[in-house]
């Protein structure tokens, strides 16, 4: 008998973004695919995702901490897209298309992912990569999840904040660009 839950966004949504106050990295080598450039400091392509290493991230609106934050995100791991490098400092895009600078050692190479949040409806979790495989869970948007690894079309995943590991379609995640694959 399947086991199928909704999950809500794990305190998604007073936790997850909140406006900054003005106050005051090891980034895993993804592989390199053609068409995408390689930053100016790492060397890695750009873009790439990666995650917050931390909770209480700022993100600034500038490349400095001479510039005011615009961001302060409370949720550790979530996915984080690089679009530029200078020096220290990453810019860096979230789910909701929001950009801006983050400080290098506040992003760390471990892959997560959300369901996208264009999805209006629930995605599932699946015991094994097939649309025909026994259905654990039915995932909203905004969902967080570590990604183990992908093939290309499914990955692997473990949700952050509960002991459940499945496979969700590629195309329905935020953080693992299409066709891209993970090990």
């Amino acid at each position: 008998m399947a086991f199928s839950a909704v999950l809500v966004g794990v305190a998604l949504a007073a936790a997850f973004i909140a406006p900054a106050s003005v106050s005051d990295p090891v980034e895993a080598a993804p592989a390199f695919n053609a068409g995408w450039k390689k930053g100016r400091e790492t060397g890695f392509p750009v873009p790439r995702y990666v995650s917050l290493k931390f909770a209480n991230s700022r993100m600034r609106v500038g490349p400095s901490t001479d510039y005011g934050s615009r961001w302060v995100y409370k949720a550790q791991g979530l996915p984080m897209e690089i679009t530029e490098e200078f020096g220290n400092w990453r810019q860096v895009r979230d789910y909701d298309g929001i950009s801006g600078w983050m400080y290098a050692p506040l992003l760390s190479g471990r892959r997560t992912a959300v369901i996208g949040p264009w999805i209006e409806t629930t995605v599932p979790l699946h015991r094994s990569a097939s649309s025909r495989a026994t259905i654990l869970a039915d995932l909203e948007a905004k969902v967080r999840m570590s990604i183990n690894e992908c093939d290309g079309h499914w990955c692997e995943v473990s949700l952050i904040g509960h002991n459940l590991k499945g496979y969700v379609e590629q195309a329905s995640l935020w953080g693992v660009y299409p066709g891209e694959t993970i090990k």
